[in-house]
């Protein structure tokens, strides 16, 4: 053999050299990205990823990106040339092919393990009957609207949990992050799963944004459908087209209805979801820009920050409340968002060594200024104000290192100028479901035998399912599959 024809030999790539470097990579790459996914977002059901990834991820936090290369594809890029180089000249034949196999195996699985695809793959194979059961279908009952219509304001806080009280006030903290919040509960009415201040169970479903706005407007929670996978939520493609929510029923009782978001509405489906349910406006970032409240080329955190988010709310709703007829305005913040929140010019850095505390005392403070604005205006009187966050935060480093493990997170709520009586606040077990007809309930409509979706108006004394079934119980059933959810809903 000539010289030459060495070289070339000893120096060309086999083609199986390369398929077994392609499955190393992905092998490493699964393991690193569900580290990194579990280390950043916590547990949060492998639902949540699955609609994630496979809905528009327009606007996502540049950050993230940069941390998932880092965290994630690096080393899976530096691990796959290592572990290749020492296959090729350790081992030979069946033993390098047995090796990687294993390896690859092992990565892959782990990872499963790691984002809970195992539970969801249980959950796939069991088929619940939850909803023959227990689901109101809300054109199926009688829902009556006051003579004179309230106006809703619903403000969703990202991640705003009770957590952030301090423990004394039955939070998981030692400094009370939220004293506004905590004031607003406390004086207006709170539904809480103790005696004080309080809130609710986070459910599978509804463990991210979309996932949660929908459990709380529709009463069901957000399941991926097993067909079409790759075009759910994302824009043109039908988003529930078989549920009637909260937006829908207010469309067809006269409301106008607004959507306002700090960063890209088409985010997860957010903007399919509600203009495809009655919402007549929806405002965000790029509205922001047109309409003069940031430059053109501004974009900071995931898009802009909640103080610019409140001062063109102000804009609108005057705007809106001037119209003859009831609105219902949505708010949906962004600053608590993980990794670490955003850090504004109202944010102080006396609180702790913290950025994220920073970040939640500020949407604390800055969301009892806006309740405040909002009741100096002639319309508060015939307005109902709905506070409320969306899920427990994702910001798991920040859990580990300040909240016990044994702590029972929840997810804040409030409720301000309610036409409804509260006969039972305290000492309740509900879900984000429950929020749908109780949002209704304090707007003063009667809701013919109190449920709506799988929820319980919470205002009335009826059980929720939470209570009727246990919590426990009641978040695996939600978990299951449901032919009747795909053939009603999808």
């Amino acid at each position: 053999m000539s010289p030459k024809a060495k070289y070339l030999k000893r120096h060309t790539v086999s083609p199986a050299a390369v398929i077994w470097a392609i499955l190393l990579f992905i092998g490493y790459l699964s393991f690193f990205a569900a580290r990194w996914f579990v280390s950043t977002y916590g547990r949060l059901g492998f639902d949540s990823i699955l609609f994630t990834l496979n809905s528009d991820l327009h606007g996502v936090q540049s950050g993230l990106l940069t941390r998932f290369t880092l965290l994630a594809l690096l080393p899976a890029v530096s691990l796959t040339a290592v572990t290749q180089l020492l296959l090729l000249r350790l081992l030979r034949g069946w033993m390098r092919v047995t090796a990687a196999v294993i390896l690859v195996l092992f990565l892959i699985c782990f990872a499963a393990w790691d984002v809970e695809l195992d539970d969801y793959l249980l959950d796939q194979i069991q088929e619940s009957d939850l909803y023959e059961k227990h689901y109101v279908d809300p054109d199926s009952v009688s829902i009556t609207f006051p003579e004179e219509k309230r106006n809703l304001v619903y403000i969703m806080l990202e991640s705003m949990e009770t957590t952030y009280l301090s423990k004394a006030l039955g939070g998981g903290v030692e400094v009370n992050l939220i004293p506004e919040l905590h004031e607003l509960a406390a004086d207006n009415i709170n539904f809480s799963h103790n005696s004080g201040v309080g809130g609710f169970y986070c459910t599978s479903g509804a463990t991210w944004t979309i996932g949660a706005m929908v459990a709380q407007t529709a009463g069901i929670p957000l399941k991926t459908p097993t067909e079409d996978v790759n075009d759910y939520g994302k824009e043109g493609e039908a988003f529930l087209p078989g549920v009637t929510s909260l937006t829908s029923i207010l469309r067809d009782e006269g409301y106008y209805q607004a959507l306002m978001v700090g960063s890209n509405a088409d985010f997860g489906g957010r903007r399919a979801y509600f203009t495809q349910h009655g919402m007549d406006m929806v405002y965000d970032l790029y509205t922001a820009r047109k309409d003069g409240i940031v430059p053109r080329d501004y974009f900071v955190w995931w898009g802009m920050e909640d103080l610019h988010l409140f001062e063109y709310a102000r804009q609108e709703l005057t705007e809106i409340a001037a119209q003859d007829q009831p609105f219902a305005f949505t708010l949906l913040t962004v600053d608590t968002h993980h990794v670490g929140g955003y850090q504004c010019e109202f944010c102080t850095d006396s609180i702790s060594g913290e950025t994220y505390d920073q970040s939640i005392s500020c949407s604390s403070r800055q969301v009892a200024e806006f309740v405040s604005w909002l009741q100096a205006q002639d319309f508060y009187e015939n307005t109902t104000v709905v506070i409320v966050g969306d899920h427990e935060t994702m910001d798991n480093g920040y859990i580990q290192r300040n909240v016990a493990d044994s702590y029972q997170r929840m997810v804040y709520n409030c409720f301000l100028n309610s036409a409804a009586e509260v006969q039972v606040s305290k000492n309740r077990k509900f879900t984000a479901v429950d929020l749908f007809p109780t949002t209704l309930a304090a707007m003063g409509c009667q809701i013919e035998g109190n449920h709506l979706g799988l929820g319980t108006n919470l205002f009335s004394s009826s059980p929720t399912l939470a209570e009727r079934m246990g919590f426990l119980r009641f978040d695996d059933e939600l978990a299951k599959s449901s032919d009747y959810y795909e053939a009603n809903f999808y």
